[in-house]
């Protein structure tokens, strides 16, 4: 059977912790920031959890993490 290969750009998205819960950046803090109130930006800043619904096919993209 072939080596199974990692989706590149979901590697670059996704990290798995060490707990085996998949961690993401979060959205909407590229462009339009004056409008966004400072503790919002502050906020954008941490990373979120994957939602459970999420985690499969994050997964299946990269096969190689544990």
């Amino acid at each position: 059977m072939p080596k199974l290969k990692t989706n590149r750009g979901a590697a670059k998205r996704f990290r798995i912790t060490a707990s085996g819960r998949v961690k993401r950046n979060q959205s909407h803090r590229r462009h339009i920031l004056t409008k966004k109130s400072p503790k919002r930006k502050r906020q954008l800043r941490r990373p979120a959890e994957v939602a459970a619904c999420d985690v499969r096919a994050v997964r299946r993209l990269l096969p190689n993490s544990k």
